[in-house]
């Protein structure tokens, strides 16, 4: 039997990253996955860099990682324009982090002799932008994965665990480390048990310090640094909820025109999030 540590959506919360670690110490893992969006979001970039570097892993690239390696540059999409927090995150990476983020892989397949092979993605295979939602239809996730040859799949990108059947394919979601957002603050990861019948996944949730990210977030001036977008995600660690989301989708439904001002984000809060929230992120609202 192999057993497999899978982690996601780290996103530079080294609290979160260390609760996880000393918790699954206890499972005695052969290796460990990590998933994609490892930084950004969180102001611990370099400190899960070192110590995820500790650690025997595998990592792919998410969508946070594109935002660093592509932002500003001629890759990047006119809609990144207005990105406030890589600069931020890539001056706390540092050339040498960001080396290794440009290096790495965008998806990887794991073929360990014992069990069946397995496809790595941030979000789904199509694209590292696109969640396999618990909400979506089997037809919606199958669409998804056409062509996939691997029986199982393990996602990310949705921050929402899930272990769930569609079709010929096992579809495994650990949640997230480190940006909870359905209403429990702790952090998310996944033991996986795999031998000659399959892959059996055990979902964990563990407690972590979220007063010391909310600290760190103002010894390093992130709200200034980062704008509106940087005073919703302290939000998130405050709620466990979805902010920039819902933001982003009411500024380009009303006033896709206006810049991302404090006064635009006090209209915001007058308004019903549920409204601009996928259903997958309501539940126990």
């Amino acid at each position: 039997m192999t057993r497999l540590l899978v982690m996601s959506d780290i996103h530079s919360n080294l609290p979160a990253l260390e609760a996880v670690l000393n918790h699954a110490a206890a499972f005695n893992a052969d290796y460990a996955v990590v998933a994609g969006d490892i930084v950004n979001w969180g102001p611990f970039s370099s400190q899960v860099m070192e110590a995820l570097a500790c650690v025997p892993c595998s990592i792919i690239r998410g969508n946070n990682e594109l935002y660093l390696t592509d932002w500003n540059t001629p890759r990047a999409p006119k809609s990144w324009a207005h990105f406030t927090l890589p600069p931020y995150t890539m001056a706390q990476l540092g050339r040498k982090w960001m080396n290794t983020i440009s290096a790495w892989p965008d998806a990887l397949t794991l073929r360990f002799r014992d069990a069946p092979g397995i496809q790595v993605v941030h979000g789904s295979p199509r694209s590292p932008f696109e969640a396999m939602l618990p909400t979506h239809t089997d037809s919606e996730i199958e669409a998804m994965l056409a062509g996939v040859e691997a029986a199982t799949i393990i996602a990310a990108h949705s921050h929402l665990p899930l272990d769930r059947q569609v079709g010929r394919w096992h579809v495994l979601n650990g949640g997230t480390v480190g940006n909870p957002l359905d209403g429990d603050m702790s952090a998310s990861y996944m033991i996986l048990d795999g031998d000659g019948e399959g892959w059996r996944a055990t979902h964990h949730r563990v407690p972590f310090d979220s007063q010391r990210v909310l600290d760190e977030f103002e010894r390093t001036g992130f709200v200034e640094q980062c704008g509106v977008v940087g005073h919703l995600i302290v939000q998130e660690y405050q709620s466990a909820r979805l902010e920039v989301y819902p933001f982003l989708e009411w500024w380009r439904a009303t006033c896709p025109d206006e810049p991302h001002t404090m006064d635009l984000l006090e209209a915001f809060e007058q308004v019903n999030k549920r409204d601009y929230m996928p259903l997958a992120y309501q539940v126990g609202m």
